[in-house]
Parts: C-alpha cells; structure tokens; sequence
C-alpha cells in the first residue's frame, strides 16, 4: 500500500480553538490528508475559522469544519488534539469539548486519541490518563503526574489508544504513530 493511501477511507478529526500552535494543526492535518484521510476541522464557540499562534503572534488562521456539538465521534476513526498553550486551556473549560473527547476514549470506532505538547490537559480534564504513559510540553509534566499518569520524555508515547508527543519537533514520529494505530 503506497503512502498517499494508507488511510484511504479513513476519517480524522482535529479538535481546536483559537491559539493552537500553527506546526501542530497544520503539519499533521496536511500529512494525513498526504496518506489519504479524511480530516475535519472541528471547533467551540460558533467558530468559522481559528488563529493560531507561534511564538509570539498570531499567525495563520485555519478554516473549521463544524462544530464539536454538532458532530458525532463514531463517524471518525482518529481524533487529533493540537497543542498551544491557549488552545487546550480554552478547550478544556468547555464541557462539551471535555464530553467529545471523553466519548472519543468509549468509541470502539476511534483508534487513536493524539494529543501533543500542552494538549494531554484535554486528556486530564476527560480523566484519561491515570496509570498511563504519557508525553507533553515538559512545563505540563506537573500536571500530567498529579492526574495519576508517568510523564515520559520520548518523541512519542503509545499507551493503548493514546498518542502522545512533547512538541513540534516530534510531529514526523507523532503522525506516523496516528497512522499505524489507525491503519491497523
């Protein structure tokens, strides 16, 4: 099976609000859809488009899809989660943001969860992580071990059906490892 379509047939979606950190939407969303998936964009809030940011400004904004009320996660097989410090934090306080991605971890149809860099706060806040092994922005390993899981520095973390990487440098390992669990 070539590359360009090794997820032929696939759907992915990525959850995501303003202050996503730009690699870690667009790398992803564009290497997958490279491989043949099917990605949708999802946001909170009535959002058309979100900004992401990088380093110190906002950069690129990124069409949405739908919204994250408005969808049912049985119809994807993977669920993306990009970092940012914004980002995640906003998602987090939105409860049905929180439920999606706790229906996502029930869902026998989605085989991956990936969160990178400060995106495992979503995975905390829909009480995944106790007794995993998870990777995130080392300025979130605090959070990651209070919630009951052991932080580990790897590019990239597989614990069942979560993915897990620290940062934009590790996206290459992080969608690769999306692409294994979801191909089966």
């Amino acid at each position: 099976m070539s590359n360009s379509t090794r997820l032929a047939k696939k759907s992915i979606v990525i959850l995501a609000t303003d202050g996503f950190e730009q690699s870690e939407l667009f790398e992803p969303k564009e290497k997958l859809e490279n491989m043949g998936a099917n990605v949708t964009v999802v946001s909170i809030n009535g959002n058309t488009s979100i900004k992401g940011w990088d380093q110190n400004e906002w950069v690129k904004k990124c069409p949405v899809d739908a919204q994250v009320e408005d969808v049912n996660v049985d119809d994807f097989d993977a669920l993306v989660l990009p970092g940012g410090q914004m980002n995640p934090d906003l998602l987090r306080n939105n409860s049905t943001a929180v439920q999606f991605v706790r229906d996502a971890a029930s869902s026998d149809n989605i085989k991956s969860i990936a969160a990178i860099c400060h995106a495992p706060w979503m995975l905390i806040e829909a009480d995944l992580v106790a007794g995993k092994n998870i990777a995130s922005f080392p300025s979130i390993k605090k959070d990651v071990e209070n919630a009951g899981a052991s932080w580990v520095n790897r590019a990239v973390v597989r614990d069942g059906k979560l993915i897990t990487s620290r940062n934009p440098d590790d996206i290459p390992y992080f969608v690769n490892e999306i692409a294994d669990l979801v191909a089966g």
